[in-house]
């Protein structure tokens, strides 16, 4: 079986025309997952060559708008896409109240759409949610392990990344984190680990920024100083970073601070760029290469 994660989103909450929202697909163990629910994620999806109707489950980290204020888009694009399967998402604490409160606030116009577009499903509306607050597998078959990892983004508690086990291969996705040792612990060894990453020092004070303000958003984020020494203590075989903030960040100094810590391969990911995690390959638009 394949092995492939895709990059669809690898913003931040800042506008970027280039890095979406937060939002990553994986495809593994016969499995189409959905990592977070960013914006511009149907967009990505249909790019990356799938779409709603091809999910088999969402997993939200935290309830962060950044990474779910495309949830409704998801769901309605779904339908749109002739789904014929029930949604399935999981996601901590919160999620089935945020779930339920997206689907009322668009109840009077979705009801109109089925109503006047007579279609002959409306099972892309049926959602069942998992709500879960500890490290146990949520997705668990022969092929495909799939768990949360707990991370640190307080003042947001509980926040997780993901353990994705299939192929013999194994691949960790921070979420939104701090320096995290449980997360280090998860990652030991890991094929892959995707990871969110602050640049220190590139956010300046201007608009309705203030210095206290800035600081308190380096403070529950991965400094760009700090991610390779996370990837080094995890002896990870290749390092990937995403929800790069800021947006435009300057690619070369990143790879060069992560490199002052580990050794193996730093690349930094970009919308739509797929690992493939069986034949250690990078793709990205025309372009292949190993890691």
């Amino acid at each position: 079986m394949n092995f492939n994660i895709t990059l669809l989103g690898t913003g931040c909450p800042a506008v970027s025309t280039t890095r979406y929202g937060a939002a990553t697909l994986v495809r593994a163990g016969g499995q189409n997952l959905l990592v977070d629910v960013g914006s511009g994620v149907t967009q990505r999806l249909v790019a990356a060559g799938l779409n709603g109707a091809d999910i088999d489950a969402v997993l939200v980290t935290h309830m962060h708008s950044d990474h779910l204020i495309d949830f409704y888009q998801y769901i309605i694009s779904s339908w749109h896409q002739s789904r014929t399967k029930p949604q399935k998402i999981f996601g901590p604490k919160g999620i089935k109240k945020f779930v339920n409160d997206a689907m009322a606030v668009w109840e009077g116009e979705r009801n109109l759409r089925i109503q006047f577009e007579q279609r002959t499903s409306t099972t892309a509306f049926e959602i069942e949610v998992f709500e879960f607050d500890s490290e146990t597998p949520i997705i668990q078959t022969e092929h495909l392990t799939v768990k949360p990892i707990k991370v640190m983004h307080e003042p947001v508690d509980p926040a997780f990344g993901f353990y994705v086990e299939a192929s013999g291969k194994k691949a960790v996705l921070s979420g939104d984190t701090r320096y995290c040792d449980n997360l280090i612990k998860q990652a030991q060894n890991a094929d892959l680990l995707i990871h969110e990453v602050f640049i220190h020092g590139c956010m300046e004070v201007t608009g309705t920024r203030s210095a206290k303000g800035l600081k308190a958003v380096e403070s529950y984020h991965t400094l760009s100083g700090q991610v390779g020494k996370i990837a080094a203590k995890a002896n990870v075989k290749a390092l990937a970073l995403t929800h790069i903030v800021p947006p435009d960040a300057d690619r070369a100094q990143l790879v060069s601070q992560a490199k002052a810590d580990y050794g193996g391969p730093v690349i930094v990911g970009e919308d739509l760029m797929r690992f493939d995690l069986i034949n250690r390959q990078v793709h990205h638009g025309n372009t292949a290469f190993s890691f």
